[in-house]
């Protein structure tokens, strides 16, 4: 009996499976592969704040990156690539190749580092799925990790300024958009009727632009001017994920909210405690502190010493 998957990643929202990237393209490979995996959201507390998602568990065997989780399938027999030929496995590597050197800098960017984006959506939806104390931490640090990765991808050292950056990020997004929506054309998927995993990596890149409600973001405009790019990232959810919900988070706010009602029922027995011995120290009789009667003494000690 083949043991069970696990899938660990960011949970959904915005009508997607998962509001991240790396998570989506490894759940539509999923499904369009047959893989039976057990979807657990996660809130940053099940590992150290250095672990990476998506993470797949199988038995004794933890993998984790896109690339090394699909290979993982692969070998397991779930290929959704089976029918490719030769070519077309290069095409898909080269392709592969292009959304992670030209638009994963541009996502990156317009999530985590523009600042009226960041402020308004991203921080607020990870910090909200966050537990306390973590909730002012993990944000942050994605932040930073995404700013690195962007110097790091163009060929920047870290000192540089991302504004030194931006305009060539954001040219070379509206390029790679524009390559794969020329080679999408009119077709359903990329090669042939069938999803492949080049499909699973461009869905995974483009539906959380196509469907978060950010504030600022021209290659937000730019791909929903590429009616054909919108409408595979729509008819992938409908045909492959319509069945299912947003993977929801631990309710971080009402587990808090939980704690401070015991925290509070337990202080009420408490204080109730303190009232009902001080009732009983008041209500019980009172003796005057017996003090010796140093005016006596003295007269006496007087008398008795000769003259």
């Amino acid at each position: 009996m083949a043991a069970a998957m696990e899938l660990r990643c960011w949970g959904g929202d915005w009508g997607l499976p998962s509001v991240h990237t790396d998570s989506l393209v490894v759940l539509a490979y999923a499904k369009f592969s047959g893989a039976k995996l057990t979807v657990s959201p996660v809130d940053w507390t099940w590992k150290t704040l250095t672990a990476t998602v998506p993470e797949l568990v199988c038995g004794d065997s933890v993998v984790q990156e896109p690339t090394q989780i699909l290979n993982f399938l692969r070998k397991r027999r779930l290929n959704a690539d089976y029918e490719l030929t030769a070519r077309q496995g290069a095409d898909t590597m080269a392709y592969i190749a292009l959304l992670e050197e030209k638009l994963r800098p541009a996502l990156l960017h317009t999530f985590w580092v523009d600042a009226e984006n960041y402020s308004n959506l991203t921080r607020p939806w990870f910090a909200s799925r966050s537990p306390f104390p973590l909730n002012f931490f993990v944000p942050s640090r994605l932040a930073s990790v995404a700013l690195a990765r962007i110097l790091v991808t163009k060929g920047e050292g870290l000192l540089h300024r991302i504004s030194e950056v931006e305009g060539k990020i954001y040219s070379d997004a509206k390029e790679c958009l524009n390559l794969l929506s020329y080679r999408l054309g009119t077709a359903n998927y990329f090669f042939d009727n069938s999803p492949t995993s080049l499909d699973a990596f461009v869905f995974g890149f483009l539906a959380p632009l196509h469907k978060a409600d950010l504030a600022s973001s021209p290659l937000q405009s730019h791909l929903r001017q590429l009616d054909n790019l919108t409408r595979f990232c729509d008819n992938i959810l409908a045909a492959h994920f319509s069945a299912d919900k947003p993977c929801p988070f631990p309710p971080v706010q009402e587990t808090m909210d939980a704690n401070l009602q015991k925290l509070t029922q337990l202080v009420n027995k408490e204080s109730n405690l303190i009232e009902k011995m001080d009732d009983n120290l008041r209500s019980s009789p009172q003796h005057k502190t017996h003090r010796p009667d140093t005016k006596a003494s003295l007269s006496s000690s007087k008398s008795s010493t000769p003259a």
